[in-house]
């Protein structure tokens, strides 16, 4: 959708980034919770390039990830996928993922689209429960996609597709630990 942008308006909006600092790990509410969980994908590596696979310019398919050090009273995981270098006042939202088993190890490529009988999906920023492939505009410069897992000390309970707020709202005084993993992406 953002790759028709004529380049000089990515260039012109390139000062405009909310930064990892806005992203919902980046919160100072979430500042002292440890990051101790590993989250990995085979797709790409940390602070490396995500292939065109699982972008806007590609299949638009969600990468698979892989997580381990999960604390033992950990009763279920909420991810997040953000991208911290949006024209946006606010990080915009690929995916939310709630729902998902403590005793799940991973998410293979694809398992976050709608209907498939994984995770419950919440609402990306367009307000679609769906996995929101990068689309930055050209002339951006580097995106950085944050990938955050949360362990939680309890299974929150959502009406239908939750949004930011909602899991926001969620997330405290329940959060045990948390991973990260920044996948970035540019045109």
């Amino acid at each position: 959708m953002l790759e028709k942008l004529p380049s000089f308006v990515g260039k012109t909006l390139s000062w405009v980034r909310p930064g990892l600092d806005r992203i919902i790990s980046g919160r100072s509410n979430f500042a002292m919770i440890p990051e101790t969980i590993v989250l990995e994908s085979a797709a790409f590596a940390h602070g490396r390039a995500l292939p065109d696979r699982f972008t806007a310019d590609g299949e638009g398919v969600s990468p698979p990830l892989r997580w381990s050090n999960i604390p033992d009273d950990t009763r279920s995981l909420i991810l997040i996928v953000e991208d911290a270098d949006s024209p946006t006042p606010s990080p915009l939202v690929h995916m939310i993922a709630t729902g998902i088993p403590n005793t799940k190890s991973g998410l293979f490529e694809g398992e976050l689209a709608p209907h498939h009988g994984g995770p419950v999906i919440g609402k990306n920023s367009y307000m679609k429960p769906e996995w929101l492939p990068p689309d930055p505009p050209p002339g951006h410069g580097t995106h950085r996609y944050a990938f955050q897992l949360f362990a939680l000390d309890y299974g929150p309970k959502f009406d239908a597709h939750p949004g930011r707020s909602a899991v926001i709202r969620a997330l405290e005084d329940h959060v045990l630990a948390t991973g990260q993993l920044i996948g970035t992406y540019k045109r």
